[in-house]
């Protein structure tokens, strides 16, 4: 079967996951009657395509560098991976994907999406998977090629309200436990009540 086609329609919060979730509405469109999909979609952020505040030039330097050369670095990188089953369809039909997300500041996308303050996400979605159908009384099967692809500007008011909602006005590092070790004595011999406390007081004597 060829002719399949996928369009990104919009993305929204996922309120009762277990973890942080958007929903991908995805529109898809075939030829000829469809069995089911088996749909895998790599999603891949592409920073080139919005401007940034000078607020937000700041978190990013990790990222990007300097921003007079942004031109040069900022290349589009790996948001994800989600996947779902479509139910049959004829014609055409809206699905939603389901695409998990973490706040893990090891991650360069959370990194990114942390930074940004307002506007767009600009992200494309690249697709593969397994086609069903059936021919002739048989049931056939069709790869879904990578080059089925769909660009979708996310809100980040999307995002970060999705990460309020799970973890209200926070986030988490990952740390190794020799370091843990070492700040819970530091903690302790402070006597500081909080996580926070104890980073504000390094910061302060780091002259930050």
């Amino acid at each position: 079967m060829s002719g399949l086609a996928i369009r990104a329609l919009g993305a929204r919060a996922e309120r009762h996951a277990a973890v942080p979730t958007l929903l991908f509405e995805l529109e898809i469109h075939a030829p000829e009657p469809v069995e089911s999909i088996s749909l895998r979609c790599q999603i891949r952020i592409e920073p080139g395509r919005r401007k940034y505040s000078s607020a937000e030039e700041g978190p990013l330097l990790e990222l990007f560098g300097e921003p007079p050369r942004w031109g040069e670095t900022q290349k589009p990188f790996l948001w994800t991976h989600a996947s779902t089953v479509v139910p049959g369809f004829t014609g055409s039909t809206r699905v939603e994907l389901p695409v998990t997300c973490t706040y893990d500041f090891e991650v360069a996308a959370s990194k990114y999406l942390h930074a940004l303050e307002d506007g767009d996400i600009p992200t494309l979605l690249l697709f593969n998977g397994a086609m069903f159908s059936h021919r002739g009384g048989a049931l056939s099967v069709t790869q879904v090629p990578w080059d089925i692809e769909a660009p979708l500007r996310v809100p980040v008011r999307v995002w970060r309200d999705m990460m309020d909602a799970y973890f209200p006005n926070s986030g988490w590092l990952r740390l190794h436990k020799d370091t843990i070790d070492a700040l819970l004595v530091c903690k302790a011999q402070r006597a500081l009540a909080s996580w926070d406390e104890l980073m504000l007081v390094l910061l302060h004597e780091a002259g930050e």
